[in-house]
């Protein structure tokens, strides 16, 4: 979690969680809550939950304040709570959040940092009990594993005949996951009922909004129904792992995968089941399987892919049959999907428009220059050369216009805006140019 180094202690209780898990994977776990309000536990939650910043909850409290009242006295006080079990968590503030490529909002629930910290403190110490039990079919969330390992694994199995594919999506599942079959997944493994208490406490804790004019409103939705975890939560991935985690067993005991060929990969809630026949048949198994989890598959975003003719869209990349710009060969592979690069240009957009001529060009690069970077960074599988050209190519002219506005230039030509200027004066990322040490970005 994080890339903060993880405490030796914390580590060595880790270890031993995970080794005991793995090693009886019909042990369930009895006596865990003490775990959660451990020293150690709890200062590396604090920690984590500082490294990641973050608004503050309803209660207003920043890491600031607590910081001033005295961290080590704060998480005392926590601590007993937890202890003493009167530990009650705080309504979870709701705020909304664009959706890329689309004029719609995403909620987002941010709880009180205390709340935060004992979640992150309770999640320190359930992964290492429910890693072993997550299949290889799952990337999310999980240690030693990322989005491009889930995009190379597609793309191996597109190289392998599985190219009959389901591109799958579900509707609203994070607020569909049913509490009573989630809680059953837990106890699958841990039967401490102080542990159990706790999370139903955090997945049914009430959400406040605030209107427009600033009146604050509680309801209990998840509560009144019984299901959706809060997104934004430091629960929230685990929890949802383990429920999907459903999907994939389900896949394989019905024998699916065996009538089909049909591997499944996912990421949180992306899904895609490559499959070497029968994808038509394979969407109806995945229907089914999915009603009876109680969960609602989006029929206008999944569609059956059938390749080299047709193509997918990923975690962010396009895959499909490609060309080699060097002997022109045919090939099934990856690159920047359209709406990923059309993304980051909005946010350039956004970063060096007129109302932004008040910060100083280096300020103004340097943060262009992380963003390049973290997006190169992870679109950096297969051909990118002609995504890196156009993104660069509009990174240098909404840089220009931004410096035109900002010094009064009238002349519109590039004059002593150079690239020379651009790129050394100023020190602006060259895209195309961090290729060179990506040979797989040659094809």
């Amino acid at each position: 979690m994080g890339n903060l180094a993880t405490p030796l202690s914390v580590q060595k209780l880790q270890t031993a969680l995970h080794a005991k898990a793995k090693g009886n994977p019909s042990f369930r776990f009895y006596a865990l809550y003490d775990k959660l309000y451990r020293a150690d536990v709890l200062q590396y939650a604090y920690a984590l939950a500082r490294a990641n910043e973050g608004a503050p909850g309803v209660d207003g409290m920043r890491f600031e304040d607590i910081e001033a009242y005295g961290l080590e006295r704060w998480l005392g006080e926590l601590a007993q709570e937890l202890r003493s079990e009167k530990y009650e968590p705080e309504a979870i503030r709701r705020v909304y959040i664009p959706k890329p490529n689309s004029h719609k909002l995403r909620p987002l629930g941010i709880a009180s940092i205390r709340d935060r910290v004992a979640m992150t403190a309770a999640v320190l110490v359930l992964s290492p009990v429910f890693e072993p039990d997550l299949p290889t079919e799952q990337y999310g969330y999980r240690e030693g594993r990322s989005a491009l390992d889930a995009v190379r694994q597609v793309h191996g199995l597109l190289n392998t005949g599985h190219t009959h594919v389901v591109d799958a999506d579900l509707s609203e599942y994070y607020e569909t996951i049913p509490h009573g079959e989630l809680l059953k997944s837990v106890a699958r493994r841990v039967i401490d009922r102080r542990v159990l208490h706790l999370i139903k406490m955090w997945i049914t804790a009430p959400v406040e909004d605030t209107d427009e004019r600033g009146s604050k409103r509680r309801t209990t939705r998840n509560r009144d129904e019984q299901r959706g975890l809060p997104q934004g939560s430091p629960l929230s991935p685990l929890l949802s792992n383990l429920y999907m985690r459903r999907f994939v067993l389900g896949w394989r005991r019905l024998g699916y995968e065996r009538q089909f060929g049909g591997r499944i990969v996912t990421y949180a809630d992306d899904l895609v089941i490559c499959c070497k026949r029968g994808a038509e048949q394979a969407l109806v198994g995945m229907r089914h399987i999915m009603q009876r989890l109680r969960l609602t598959v989006n029929e206008e975003k999944t569609h059956i892919c059938h390749l080299p003719g047709q193509y997918f869209d990923f975690l962010g990349y396009q895959f499909g049959r490609f060309h080699s710009t060097k002997t022109g060969r045919a090939y099934l592979g990856t690159r920047p999907s359209k709406k990923s690069v059309h993304r980051l240009i909005r946010s350039i957009h956004e970063q060096t428009a007129t109302r932004m001529c008040l910060l100083d060009a280096e300020t103004l690069v340097e943060r262009l220059n992380r963003q390049l970077r973290g997006w190169a960074n992870y679109f950096k599988l297969g051909p990118v050369t002609k995504a890196y050209r156009a993104v660069d190519k509009y990174t240098t002219t909404r840089l220009r216009r931004w410096l035109r506005h900002k010094h009064k230039v009238r002349n519109r030509g590039n004059g002593c805006y150079s690239d020379e200027y651009l790129y050394v004066t100023l020190g602006l990322v060259r895209l195309p140019a961090l290729t060179r040490n990506l040979p797989w970005a040659q094809a």
